[in-house]
């Protein structure tokens, strides 16, 4: 019996030196690291460096990519050498690998998209929004005659972050026009009808107005803001498209912290008068001002990744005027980067960053990436990340890869920055490729 146990035992460690060799083997590990799609701007190349001691055949349409200088569409490659595609039109195919000629390898579904340039920001920027209508941003007590107090708006259901659409089936989005509003039904004793909207939905509700003792008015019990204003910073404007992106995250209410529903706003000109530095658990912050009239653009969308809306040029003070090409979210490496940001007045200035982690992210994300300030110079001058440099453009190996969001509270000189292709994607002018992969041919 000891024999044939020693038997077994042997012949199962065999077995899992075997298997331990064959997935620590280089056609495994290759097989393991090849991407199972490829994602291409037209006119932008690529390579794949992939060796392997083998030979294999290559199929692919040839009227969407070229490999390795051939335009055949079946064709030997060496995989011990890189592999280099060259995009030909917008469309999707499949990248079939057969291991010499016969076994099936890998199958890459690839496309390849029109090719988009942008030319970076870095410029600081006023931003005025005027939400789609009436903002709750607290309760208050009304004190009636019989000397109770109340809350109409509470008694109606309203919570903090709702956003009064229409009263009475007026649109509203003017908070100096509510007090006669509540005057008005309150002398002749009669209830409002609200229209709000709640996230992504909406419902009706009845407020009556109280009549307020002390100060001899009719009350709504809410404290409302129709409007929000403050200091960013301008990612990229797109001159083929007219559109703008900047600040990298959405613009929340001070008081409720909910998404602001955008009905109009403007970006102006701004310059930076100082900087107020961050210190370890205290951020620090641009000081800027912004002087009505000198308008770039307007402001269309809210999104988890910015705000963007129509410009009709860049603006003069810019570091560099001339288009770069964009990266796509996998593109984007642990390594060396810099950042496009304003310090002072209205210059434009580039500053070394370390991009330390990538997050794998196949679908729009924040915190994509987390990134170190290594720059001495902005160091010194700022402390690191520094309220109003949110939307300063990130960009690594001449493109574009996306834009810084958030600072750390215990460590401002690193924060984190969102990928430029959500961005991309929330402006309008670049679709979801993920979207179409399923229809490669």
């Amino acid at each position: 019996m000891y024999p044939q146990s020693r038997k077994r035992r042997l012949f199962g460690l065999s077995l899992v030196l075997m298997l331990a060799l064959a997935v620590c083997s280089p056609p495994i590990r290759h097989y393991a690291s090849f991407p199972g799609q490829l994602r291409m701007f037209l006119g932008q190349d690529k390579q794949l460096h992939y060796a392997m001691p083998v030979h294999a055949q290559a199929s692919v349409n040839p009227q969407v990519a070229g490999i390795n200088g051939r335009t055949d569409a079946t064709f030997p490659i060496d995989l011990n050498k890189p592999l280099s595609i060259h995009p030909k039109q917008s469309g999707t195919t499949e990248l079939k690998l057969r291991l010499f000629g016969k076994i099936p390898f890998k199958t890459v579904k690839l496309q390849v998209i029109p090719d988009l340039k942008v030319i970076p920001g870095g410029q600081t920027i006023g931003v005025k929004v005027k939400a789609a209508g009436i903002m709750v941003v607290g309760h208050h007590l009304v004190k009636t005659g019989s000397g109770a107090q109340i809350s109409p708006g509470e008694e109606a259901r309203l919570k903090l972050g709702d956003l009064i659409v229409e009263i009475d089936g007026k649109p509203l989005n003017d908070v100096t026009k509510v007090g006669a509003i509540a005057q008005e039904a309150g002398q002749r004793g009669r209830p409002l009808t609200l229209l709000v909207q709640r996230g992504k939905e909406r419902f009706q509700t009845r407020l009556r107005p109280a009549y307020d003792e002390q100060d001899k008015a009719w009350r709504l019990g809410l404290y409302i803001r129709d409007s929000a204003a403050g200091v960013g910073t301008l990612t990229f404007y797109s001159p083929d498209h007219g559109v703008y992106g900047a600040l990298g995250h959405v613009i929340t209410d001070m008081d409720t912290q909910t998404p602001i529903v955008v009905g109009s706003g403007q970006i102006l000109h701004s310059s930076v008068t100082s900087i107020n530095k961050s210190q370890n658990g205290e951020p620090g912050e641009k000081r800027a001002y912004f002087k009505e009239g000198r308008t770039l653009g307007n402001v269309e969308r809210n999104t988890p990744f910015g705000i963007f809306g129509r410009m009709s040029d860049m603006p003069s003070h810019s570091y560099r005027s001339e288009e770069v090409p964009v990266a796509f979210a996998e593109e984007v490496k642990e390594g060396p980067a810099e950042i496009w940001t304003v310090v002072g007045g209205q210059k434009v200035e580039k500053f070394d960053i370390r991009i330390v982690h990538v997050s794998k992210q196949s679908a729009p994300a924040t915190k994509g990436m987390v990134i170190k300030i290594t720059d001495p110079k902005l160091l010194e001058r700022t402390g690191g990340i520094v309220q109003g440099m949110s939307g300063s453009p990130i960009l690594q190996n001449g493109k574009l890869v996306g834009a810084v969001t958030h600072v750390f509270v215990n460590d401002p000189t690193s924060g984190y920055g969102c990928y430029i292709e959500w961005m991309l994607q929330d402006a309008g002018i670049m679709v979801n490729p993920q979207q179409t992969l399923s229809k490669a041919v």
